[in-house]
């Protein structure tokens, strides 16, 4: 009798034990994305938040921000270059790309290009057999540096400019040149050995490989003849020959101008636009450019340029902008869901001067300063509601953890979309701050279009698009509280907030601080 009750006991613990490995506990699926939505190429983009440009050329000699296309090869000579300078400066400021003036709008190439004398070929620097750009490439990649190009559309000492169709082909077989991939080229050629084949000149053998960014502006003539720039073809053909590079220009097709050379995003900033309203040097749509639109039907995120000088060009009686300026450039382009592109020039000689650097150095100490303790990390986090209920994986938790792209605080769908909240509560001792961090998981569209900030209760900021990231430097200085609050009062659909942080910044010296 013992024996046929353990074994009916034995029965249903065994068929308990089988069903719970037949059915796991199935997770809540995340919310549906709100297109669009950026690529792969655009995320990988926007979490650089800092890349350098370098204008470099003949107005680098000449003292002057334009060139005329007349200038000599020949006064090009940066005897002391050091790619290797450039890139380390770049490491400095915490910038992973750097975009070199390969052509500005003097015409002058700082490549052997074949289809032009007006470069580095006609130049003393290495008895004309200098290429700034293979040294620029060569100096970046053991050190983990993306190097992009700027093309100008616009070269003023080419004889076929003013010519649509002749000059197009030539522009287009410049691209080709600069873009070509090694894979393309003849597989029986060692495309590392310097010498050319029998038969061919050096110029006919330049490879560059791989390039991540690719800037085109709409820059015409004052008092010129006028070319049509064919901007799909030139688009088309980039894309062919690097399919994962982003395309910068005023209408995308991966990065937008932000519409000033400042370094300023709007307040509101949406990475959403149409990119059929937009148009290559149409000066009538900067506003638009600068804002974005929560409608929009592309996304294209903007890009903040702007120089460390007051010029683009290295200038011998330029100063530096101070500390100060820097770091307002920051919060209001990286902090205001942008990506700053900082303009670091070489100088005659060919290095980054000293000033700069130091500058540079101090810039990207100063940030470090500032964002090296998360005094969120320390909170308690909790929230109006969370989709999937407690242990679903969307949590307000994550808010709190150290990746802002996939992992997030999502809110029930069947909540009173007026009175989302996220809430922070300190230690005993309170939290003493001036900088608030909010971030969206952009990988599912951008959603937040208003939202305010509470510290014990009380209001200390307020705004509209958050993005990538959003940063405050809060107009009374510092605060001292225990709960931090962030409403979110407005949605294009449930909001996704995957990282918040609270900081204290010892540069930001409000009226009256």
């Amino acid at each position: 009798m013992l024996s046929h009750s353990l074994f009916a006991i034995a029965t249903i613990f065994l068929s308990l034990f089988q069903q719970a490995i037949s059915k796991p506990e199935l997770v809540t699926p995340p919310p549906l994305p709100i297109l669009p939505l950026p690529s792969y190429s655009q995320l990988k983009w926007q979490q650089r938040e800092i890349i350098m440009f370098l204008h470099f050329g003949v107005n680098t000699f000449t003292n002057s921000e334009l060139g005329t296309g007349k200038e000599n090869p020949a006064i090009f000579n940066p005897t002391g270059l050091n790619a290797a300078q450039w890139v380390e400066t770049a490491v400095e400021a915490g910038a992973s790309l750097v975009i070199l003036t390969a052509k500005h709008h003097d015409g002058f190439c700082l490549w052997p290009s074949k289809y032009t004398d007006h470069s580095v070929i006609g130049s003393p620097w290495k008895n004309g057999h200098g290429d700034v750009i293979r040294e620029l490439l060569e100096a970046a990649e053991p050190r983990g540096v993306d190097v992009g190009l700027y093309l100008s559309p616009l070269d003023l000492h080419d004889r076929r400019y003013g010519h649509d169709k002749e000059y197009n082909e030539f522009y287009l077989a410049q691209l080709q040149e600069l873009l070509k991939n090694p894979c393309d080229m003849d597989p029986s050629r060692d495309h590392n050995d310097p010498s050319p084949p029998f038969g061919e000149t050096r110029r006919e053998i330049v490879i560059y490989g791989s390039v991540r960014e690719i800037w085109f502006d709409g820059a015409k003539p004052v008092n010129a003849t006028n070319t049509t720039y064919y901007f799909n073809d030139w688009f088309t053909m980039v894309k062919e020959l690097q399919s994962t590079i982003n395309i910068f220009s005023d209408a995308g097709p991966d990065v937008r101008w932000v519409g000033d050379e400042q370094g300023f995003a709007g307040k509101t900033c949406w990475s959403t636009i149409n990119r059929s309203s937009l148009s290559i040097g149409n000066a009538s749509l900067e506003d638009y450019l600068n804002t974005g639109d929560p409608k929009g039907t592309d996304w294209l995120p903007a890009e903040c340029d702007v120089s460390i000088r007051a010029g683009w060009f290295w200038n011998t009686t330029e100063t530096i902008k101070k500390l100060s300026k820097l770091l307002e450039i920051y919060y209001n382009s990286v902090g205001r869901n942008c990506l700053l592109l900082l303009n670091v020039p070489p100088n005659s000689t060919g290095l980054i001067s000293d000033s700069d650097v130091k500058r540079v150095r101090e810039f990207r100490s100063a940030i470090d300063t500032i964002f090296g303790n998360n005094l969120a990390e320390k909170c308690y986090v909790k929230a109006s509601s969370q989709r999937g209920g407690k242990g679903g994986g969307f949590g307000p938790e994550n808010v709190l953890d150290t990746d802002h792209l996939w992992t997030y605080w999502a809110p029930r769908d069947d909540q009173d979309e007026e009175d989302y909240w996220i809430e922070l509560e300190g230690t005993d001792d309170g939290m003493r701050f001036n900088v608030v961090r909010i971030q969206e998981a952009i990988g599912l569209g951008q959603r937040i279009k208003r939202h305010e900030i509470y510290v014990d209760g009380d209001r200390v900021a307020s705004g509209t698009t958050v993005g990538y990231k959003k940063l405050y430097r809060l107009k009374m200085g510092v605060v001292h509280g225990y709960r931090v609050k962030i409403r979110i009062t407005r949605s294009r659909g449930v909001p996704l907030v995957s990282s918040v942080g609270l900081y204290f910044d010892p540069f930001w010296h409000p009226k009256g601080q």
